[in-house]
């Protein structure tokens, strides 16, 4: 395979968006997992929580360093990689763009100030009001940006005429057609996926250390945060379904590898496909598809035939959406399992296998973010901008990509390096335990 430019430049910017996603993730999911903790620990009068809390914000500022690093980046490979996509778009879409770094600021000063006035506060719940608005600003951050991809998706605020951009509109811009369903499964799956990490830290330690109360009081409140989210990420992931049907029916069919319009659509499970569009080897869910896009098993979905070649996504987006929606499933089913044991007293919600279970529903979440993500920007080729400009015609045409390709890896292995190596010392320097009789002598809070 020749690597042009074009090819070099969506390699890079894939590999950055890759790795910011997963700090991306973090930033807009742990906030509310900190609030949730401390207003608990406020609540009840549990140490337990509140040193929850205060352990997953230490933590937390350390992705956010990170995640700036890769956030700038991202930045810079727009102008950079994409000259002629910023030079319609960027005159477009500003307003979000200016706005996310707002965000991103406006939490950072609370983030700061909620980390220093730890028992500094004579009333407790002065101090938890600071989570909202790092809350409110992490929300913020994942709209604003996010508005920026949905108007990828579904342009509008602007007219070119003779090559130049006219008429431009910010707010109709972001507030497109595509912004209210992606911001939702954003937002969802973000929460989603960190209360699932953190479960999945918390039963990783109770299978060496069966009898922590603090890991099992964690654990419980980030399943049943996990089940919540979970849910609501399906039926984010449901209304994205019916959006696509209406809106991006390409994406949709090359996801389920459906070429004929019809009613009573077959939704296809995996399997392989031959160069003659012959599917072999899936699950077939009979008339499901038409069902997923319009609530109705007569819902005609338009198949891919009705698109010229060269306006097709590629088919291999099929596995990354069986891949989503598969992982969603198994979280899905792990945390309304865990919950289940756990109202359901003859049930030991602390089994090895669950627990092993809800430790491979992290990593696993995680990985449906990034899946999601590759389906969400592939399956919009071969367009940059949908309707106005392919990826080919948006990419730079210097010869330096390549360099710059292996300079951002490097720098993205030492980050990842440096993230999990202060991540890991500064907890198994420090175990919760021993911090909790530390801070909390007496077994409770004032």
């Amino acid at each position: 395979m020749e690597f042009d430019s074009v090819m070099l430049s969506r390699l890079l910017t894939a590999t950055t968006l890759l790795f910011h996603v997963i700090f991306a993730t973090i930033g807009v999911g742990v906030p509310i997992m900190i609030a949730i903790a401390e207003f608990l620990g406020i609540k009840r009068k549990d140490p337990h929580y509140l040193l929850l809390a205060r352990r997953w914000a230490r933590g937390y500022t350390i992705t956010v360093a990170v995640g700036v690093v890769t956030g700038t980046a991202i930045a810079l490979q727009l102008s950079l990689l994409w000259p002629s996509f910023m030079q319609v778009a960027g005159q477009v879409i500003a307003l979000p763009l200016f706005m996310e770094t707002f965000a991103f600021f406006f939490e950072a000063i609370f983030l700061g100030i909620y980390l220093y006035t730890w028992d500094r506060f004579k009333n407790r719940w002065m101090h938890f009001l600071l989570t909202i608005p790092i809350v409110l600003g992490s929300f913020m951050s994942a709209f604003f940006i996010t508005t920026v991809n949905a108007f990828m998706n579904t342009p509008q605020g602007f007219e070119i005429v003779n090559g130049e951009t006219v008429n431009i509109d910010p707010l109709a811009a972001m507030f497109n057609p595509a912004t209210p369903v992606k911001v939702f499964h954003v937002v969802a799956s973000s929460y989603m996926t960190i209360a699932l990490i953190l479960a999945a830290i918390a039963a990783f330690t109770l299978l060496r250390n069966k009898g922590s109360i603090y890991h099992k009081k964690a654990l419980r409140l980030t399943m049943i945060s996990a089940l919540i989210f979970t849910a609501a990420t399906t039926f984010a992931g449901d209304l994205s379904a019916k959006f696509l049907a209406e809106n991006q029916p390409e994406k949709l069919a090359a996801a389920e590898w459906h070429f004929e319009t019809e009613t009573n659509a077959d939704l296809v499970m995996f399997g392989t496909i031959d160069e003659n569009g012959e599917i072999s080897n899936a699950i077939r869910i009979p008339s499901a598809l038409s069902f997923l896009a319009g609530n109705s098993f007569d819902t005609e979905v338009i198949g891919l035939n009705e698109f010229p070649e060269d306006e097709r996504p590629p088919l291999w987006i099929h596995y990354m959406f069986d891949l989503m929606v598969s992982i969603g499933m198994y979280s899905l089913f792990i945390s309304g399992l865990f919950v289940l044991f756990m109202i359901v007293k003859r049930f030991n919600e602390w089994n090895k296998p669950l627990l092993w279970g809800i430790v491979a529903s992290g990593p696993l979440a995680m990985l449906a973010v990034e899946f999601g993500w590759i389906y969400a920007e592939v399956g919009r080729q071969p367009w940059i901008l949908r309707g106005y400009m392919k990826v080919g015609e948006a990419a730079t045409t210097s010869t330096d990509v390549g360099v710059a390709l292996a300079l951002f890896i490097g720098l993205y292995a030492f980050l990842a390096f440096f993230c999990v190596t202060v991540l890991i010392k500064m907890f198994k320097n420090k175990p919760a335990e021993a911090e909790l009789e530390q801070r909390f002598p007496k077994g409770t809070i004032d």
